[in-house]
C-alpha cells in the first residue's frame, strides 16, 4: 500500500511532465522486474522491499492509464470505454484466484514452491501486456501542449484516417469557434498543481476525496479480510475460501461492464450516486444479515457479489471523475493525488480495522460494513450536490486547460 501511494505521486508527476506512453510502460516495466524478485525471495524484508517496488508501479499505472484513456476515446464513449478498461482488472483477479488455489495446493506444490510460481506467472502474463502496449499512441493532447505539434498532427491524421476507412464517411472540420489557442509549455510545477485544485476547483477537490475515500475504505477493508472472515467466522476450509473470491470478482466486471453505457447517456451524476448510495444501502442490509447469523458462506459472498456489482461501476467512475474535472496538464497528478490518498486512508486503515473486527466476531464485521456503507452513501450523496455533468463534453470544455490563451 505505501508503495502504491508513493508510486502514484512520483509518476503521476512524471506521466504529466514525460508523456502517458512512456509511463505506462516504464510503470509496467517496474511492476515486471519487482514480480519477478519477488518469485526469488530468500529472506521477509527482501520480500517486503519486493513488493513495495510492485506497488510503486501499481500506483503509477493508474494515473498513466486513466490519463491515456480519457484523452484518446471520444467524448460519446469515453465513460463506456473508460468503465469498461478499468473494471476488466476484475478478470484478473478472477484468473488470479483460481490460479493460487492449484498453486499453494501443498499436496500438487511444495509451500516453498508454489507461491514462487504464482508471481513468476504474472509477471509472464504481464509481458504480454508490455507488448501489446507498445501499439498504443501517445496522447496527441499531451503532445501538442509540450511542443511535439507535428507528432501531435501526425497522429490524430492517422487516426482519423483509420475512422474514415472504417466508416466509409468522411470527417468533418472543428469549427473556428471550437478552437482554442494554447502557449506551449515542458512542464508543470507542484505549486501550480496544487494552487489549482484548491483554488480553482474546491468543490471538484472536495467530490474527489470523498469518491476515493468511500470506494478505497470499502474495497480493501472487504477484500483484504475476506478469506478471514469464511475462515475464522464462518468455518470455510482454507483450500475453498479463495474460490469464493472468484464470482465477486466477476460480479465487479460486470457490473462497469453492463452499466457503463449508461454513465454517458443518463449521465455521470445520476449513475455515480446511485451506485454509491445503492451498494452503500445494499451492504447495510448485509452487514444486518450478517449480524443476525442468516448469511452462511454462500449467501454472504452472493451479497457481496450484488454489493460490489454496483460498488465496482462506482469505484471505476471514480477515476472516470477526477480525470475529466482538473485540467489536462494536471490530469495525472490529479488520478495518483486521490488515489494515494484513498489507498493511504482506506487500504491502511481499513484492512487494519476490519482485521481487529474479524478477531472480535461477527457483530464487529457488520459494524465494519455499515462503516464502509456509510462513507459510501456519504460519497454518493457528495456526488448529488457536487458532481460534475461531464458525459458528451470535451475534457477542455469541462475543464480549460491551463496553457490557453485568455
Amino acid at each position: 500500500m505505501a508503495g502504491a501511494c508513493i508510486g502514484a505521486l512520483v509518476f503521476g508527476y512524471l506521466t504529466d511532465r514525460f508523456g502517458r506512453k512512456k509511463l505506462f510502460m516504464i510503470t509496467l516495466g517496474l511492476y515486471l522486474l519487482a514480480t519477478v524478485a519477488t518469485a526469488f525471495s530468500f529472506t521477509p524484508l527482501f520480500f517486503f522491499a519486493c513488493r513495495f517496488f510492485t506497488g510503486a508501479g501499481i500506483g503509477g499505472e493508474y494515473s498513466a492509464i486513466n490519463s491515456a484513456i480519457d484523452e484518446l476515446i471520444p467524448a460519446k464513449r469515453r465513460g463506456v470505454v473508460d468503465l469498461a478498461i478499468n473494471g476488466s482488472y476484475w478478470l484478473g483477479t478472477a484468473f488470479g484466484a483460481m490460479l493460487t488455489v492449484v498453486l499453494l495446493n501443498t499436496s500438487i506444490f511444495a509451500p516453498n514452491v508454489g507461491w514462487r510460481l504464482a508471481f513468476g506467472l504474472g509477471a509472464v502474463l504481464g509481458l504480454t501486456i508490455l507488448l501489446v502496449r507498445r501499439n498504443v499512441p501517445e496522447s496527441p493532447r499531451w503532445m501538442f501542449i509540450h511542443g511535439y505539434d507535428d507528432d501531435a498532427e501526425k497522429n490524430v491524421a492517422e487516426i482519423e484516417s483509420e475512422v474514415e476507412d472504417d466508416t466509409g464517411e468522411k470527417l468533418s472540420a472543428v469549427d473556428d469557434d471550437e478552437a482554442i489557442e494554447i502557449h506551449q509549455r515542458r512542464s508543470t510545477g507542484f505549486g501550480e498543481i496544487a494552487r489549482v485544485a484548491v483554488t480553482k476547483y474546491p468543490k471538484r477537490f472536495v467530490l474527489g476525496l470523498s469518491l476515493f475515500i468511500g470506494q478505497a475504505f470499502l474495497y480493501n477493508a472487504v477484500f483484504f479480510t475476506y478469506a478471514l472472515v469464511l475462515t475464522q467466522l464462518l468455518k470455510v476450509p482454507d483450500d475453498l475460501a479463495p474460490w469464493a473470491l472468484v464470482p465477486i470478482a466477476v460480479g465487479n466486471f460486470l457490473g462497469p461492464a453492463l452499466l457503463g453505457r449508461l454513465f454517458d447517456s443518463i449521465g455521470r451524476r445520476v449513475m455515480i450516486s446511485v451506485c454509491y448510495i445503492g451498494s452503500g444501502v445494499l451492504l447495510v442490509g448485509t452487514g444486518i444479515l450478517f449480524d443476525l447469523r442468516i448469511l452462511d458462506a454462500t449467501w454472504l459472498t452472493v451479497c457481496w457479489v450484488i454489493v460490489f456489482f454496483f460498488a465496482s461501476a462506482g469505484a471505476s467512475a471514480a477515476y472516470l471523475t477526477v480525470s475529466e474535472i482538473f485540467p489536462m496538464e494536471t490530469r495525472a497528478m490529479a488520478i495518483a493525488f486521490f488515489y494515494a490518498v484513498g489507498t493511504g486512508l482506506g487500504g491502511i486503515i481499513g484492512p487494519l480495522l476490519f482485521g481487529q473486527f474479524v478477531s472480535i466476531g461477527i457483530s464487529a464485521v457488520a459494524l465494519g460494513y455499515f462503516i464502509g456503507a456509510g462513507l459510501m452513501i456519504a460519497a454518493g450523496l457528495v456526488e448529488v450536490f457536487l458532481g460534475v455533468d461531464a458525459e458528451n463534453r470535451s475534457l477542455e470544455d469541462i475543464a480549460e486547460p491551463l496553457s490557453q490563451s485568455a
